[in-house]
């Protein structure tokens, strides 16, 4: 069964100026993903995609043999993530002369994930059967008791509603935030029907403390605060 994990990082971003390569913990943010692939022992290839030729040698300098040139129509601030992991695992196929079985990509924006995570979310995969398996944790806050939506007129409403309001938040349905650290796919769902969510998609539940996704400065702060206070990183 092959498996192969995609990493893509683009050059440009809007929240933390080239916080791809920025340091955290004494490595540049993306080197933590690749070491996290590598340390699995279950890919039979790692891949990073970029549009970016510093980001590229950070990823050669921490081992990569895969190095993917993201075309810029799939590196721009509006580009979907999916097109990209196809193209990259495409090349890499390429490269192989064999296509996967498995894919795995790896957000480096959310460097918290531990090998473990990694594995179990590829292993529940193999074992349901499904066509993919995406990242997650407990919601902080519920569509059917304090998460609420505005109007055509602006006012608010619950996103969600039931026949029996809820008064307790404890009394909720489960639902949760996707943290966006770990997508694992069958090769055929992704390249026939290439999305996120498919009839049978499943979870894997990550706890608060490894579901930090960097977007900003202060996400930044919290990730090193996380890594160094759990030792994660």
């Amino acid at each position: 069964m092959i498996k192969i994990c995609t990493i893509c990082a683009r050059g440009g971003s809007k929240g933390v100026k080239n916080k791809n390569i920025r340091d955290l913990i004494g490595k540049p943010l993306i080197a933590h993903s690749i070491l996290q692939a590598q340390n699995c022992g279950i890919f039979d290839a790692i891949a990073v995609s970029s549009d970016s030729q510093e980001i590229l040698k950070v990823a050669k300098q921490y081992g990569v043999t895969y190095l993917v040139e993201r075309p810029e129509n799939l590196a721009s601030d509006t580009a979907a993530k999916i097109p990209a992991i196809k193209h990259c695992v495409g090349e890499v196929e390429k490269l192989l002369g064999k296509k996967a079985d498995i894919l795995v990509d790896l957000d480096a924006t959310s460097p918290l994930r531990t090998i473990e995570d990694i594995k179990n979310a590829v292993d529940l995969l193999v074992e349901r059967q499904v066509s993919n398996v995406i990242t997650g944790m407990n919601a902080r806050r519920s569509p059917y008791f304090n998460l609420v939506e505005k109007d055509e007129n602006g006012f608010v409403h619950l996103v969600k509603k039931l026949v029996n309001p809820i008064v307790r938040r404890q009394d909720t349905p489960k639902c949760y935030d996707m943290n966006a650290s770990i997508y694992v796919w069958q090769r055929e769902s992704l390249f026939i029907n290439p999305n996120i969510f498919y009839d049978d998609t499943l979870i894997y539940e990550m706890p608060e403390e490894r579901s930090i996704d960097i977007d900003s400065e202060l996400d930044f702060e919290f990730v090193e605060f996380i890594a160094q206070k759990y030792k994660i990183l």
